[in-house]
């Protein structure tokens, strides 16, 4: 019987906690039972197995950052928006690092929910965009663009990659600036995104 007060949930958040601490690759279900105080069998009664659980994180950390994305978003507009997600996106890669690790990981394209907890990470960032006058293919390009430079900046500063004593928020500001002057002479219309955008709501 499983253990009383232990669930699916229960084990998942503790799961994360683990990953955040020690890295997703070295999270194994040993480590998790003694965590939660059981032996490893018991966990079969929440969880499939490993790969079960990888992906159990991998759907949690992206509805993380969808909801991460989305509070920086609202209510703002054009370059503010733009800065407060980018923020919002670094923030969480720097205290969620087994989670975020877990985002990144290779997709099963037949798996219908993580395809969606996919693409709902991408939709708060495509509502600025497409605010600020980038449609269609335009913000397909522009969104991995914004992916490449924060996925870069944050898996470089995790792995010590940046060794100049120089202040990294500042670098990070800078490059999110330059990325956001860009997309404005990308849009169709070639507005300025801090004066021309629209706010985006939740």
């Amino acid at each position: 019987m499983p253990r009383a007060g232990l669930d699916p949930q229960t084990v998942l958040l503790a799961a994360a906690e683990l990953a955040d601490q020690h890295g997703l690759e070295r999270l194994t279900l040993a480590m998790l039972a003694q965590k939660l105080g059981v032996r490893t069998p018991s966990l079969y009664n929440h969880v499939g197995g490993l790969p079960e659980l990888r992906r159990r994180l991998t759907l949690h950390g992206m509805n993380r950052l969808k909801e991460a994305l989305t509070r920086a978003a609202t209510g703002r507009a054009g370059d503010d928006a733009v800065r407060a997600m980018a923020e919002a996106y670094l923030a969480f890669a720097r205290q969620h690092p087994g989670l975020y690790e877990a985002t990144q990981r290779s997709l099963d394209r037949a798996d219908a929910e993580t395809a969606q907890a996919a693409a709902g990470v991408i939709e708060p960032v495509l509502r600025v965009l497409e605010a600020c006058g980038l449609e269609g293919d335009q913000a397909i390009h522009a969104v991995r663009g914004f992916r490449s430079l924060l996925h870069g900046f944050a898996s470089i500063e995790r792995q010590g990659g940046f060794g100049i004593a120089l202040d990294l928020d500042e670098s990070f500001r800078l490059l999110v600036d330059l990325f956001a002057r860009g997309m404005r002479s990308f849009g169709a219309d070639g507005s300025d995104f801090r004066h021309d955008g629209g706010q985006v709501s939740q």
